[in-house]
């Protein structure tokens, strides 16, 4: 080997061993990813999935293998929190291998937390095991707590299988937090009330809004409640007191007097949070969105697959974050009943 090739060598193992940190093209550093290990889910909710859902081929998804060494390219260039999301996270088979394999970043220190978001369904399963291998705290997605209404907004679910969940994951150590998406004239006479039934268990309580991406089957015109609205009509029952608390995420907290606890607001709509944004998202194949409420991807597959080392990956991720908007688009299309985003949430991860 000649020379010069020898040290083009050597540089693209030094560039291997030392990848360059994350910053987008307004100065934010890239820390957080959120990763879809599938767009499956045993729950098709009416705001996320239509009722009749096709999914990806099993083929086209990613390996358990590549999805770690894609989280570990990001890890290694400063990511420092990774969620993994789905579909449901906990219906992709083997997916406890991942979990654990993934734990050898907090173990180094790399990492300084590894979560996830579930609906619940197969919490009970897998609780103990998430705990054992260094997960602290889980998002869990809970909209009512009303039986019926939960089957209804679900199509499929059981609630008291997701409470078994929870329970078993505060038994097992877990802290746990509970996601709610806001829905007119479905759940906005509910949250004072599960407000007070989630802080009351120790529980953070997190309301989203709508958010418009893929056909559903339902208007999202109709199913729209600005939080701010919500935030009023809570304020008619509790006293809200503005805090300074973040968890990584958008949402905003406040701490709610007569139950000592916490609730969070997630506002894209009526007040977006991109101008802090931290986060990017990966599919089940490989595909890197920079935003949410964006089109724009990057294919990581094909440079994943198409070499052992992780010098094309690495140069991929740089240009796709180079390309990382300020904000998203998002809005609710009165006239059209068009989502904003045609992709489902489900594919790129909630």
């Amino acid at each position: 080997m000649a020379a010069t090739d020898t040290n083009s060598a050597i540089v693209l193992d030094r560039a291997a061993a030392a990848p360059q940190p994350l910053i987008d093209p307004f100065a934010r550093a890239i820390t957080y990813l959120r990763v879809s290990v599938t767009d499956r889910c045993d729950f098709r909710c009416v705001y996320c999935m239509s009722e009749h859902m096709t999914f990806l081929p099993k083929a086209d998804l990613l390996t358990l293998e590549e999805l770690d060494r894609l989280c570990s390219a990001f890890i290694a260039k400063g990511v420092t929190k990774l969620r993994l999301t789905g579909g449901e996270p906990l219906v992709r088979r083997g997916i406890m291998t991942l979990v654990e394999s993934l734990s050898r970043h907090l173990k180094s220190g790399a990492l300084k937390e590894l979560t996830l978001t579930t609906n619940g369904s197969q919490l009970e399963k897998y609780a103990a095991q998430l705990k054992d291998c260094g997960v602290d705290r889980i998002n869990v997605s809970i909209d009512t707590l009303d039986p019926d209404k939960f089957r209804a907004i679900t199509r499929w679910g059981d609630l008291g299988k997701v409470l078994a969940g929870v329970d078993a994951a505060q038994k097992a150590g877990l802290k746990v937090k509970i996601n709610a998406v806001a829905l007119k004239g479905v759940n906005e006479d509910e949250l004072a009330d599960m407000t007070a039934w989630a802080n009351g268990r120790g529980m953070d309580l997190t309301l989203i809004e709508v958010m418009p991406l893929g056909e559903t089957g339902e208007s999202r015109v109709d199913q729209y409640l600005p939080l701010s609205l919500a935030r009023a009509r809570l304020a008619e029952r509790y006293t809200l007191e503005d805090i300074d608390y973040r968890t990584g995420g958008p949402a905003r907290y406040v701490r709610v007097k007569e139950t000592g606890g916490r609730l969070g607001f997630i506002t894209p709509l009526t007040h977006n949070f991109c101008e802090s944004c931290n986060r990017v998202r990966i599919t089940c194949t490989g595909t890197l969105f920079m935003c949410l409420g964006q089109n724009d991807a990057a294919d990581l597959r094909t440079p994943l697959r198409a070499s052992e080392s992780d010098v094309p990956l690495y140069a991929a991720i740089d240009e796709a974050i180079g390309r990382k908007p300020k904000g998203h688009d998002f809005v609710i299309d009165r006239q059209h009943q068009r989502p904003a985003v045609a992709r489902h949430m489900s594919v790129t991860g909630g």
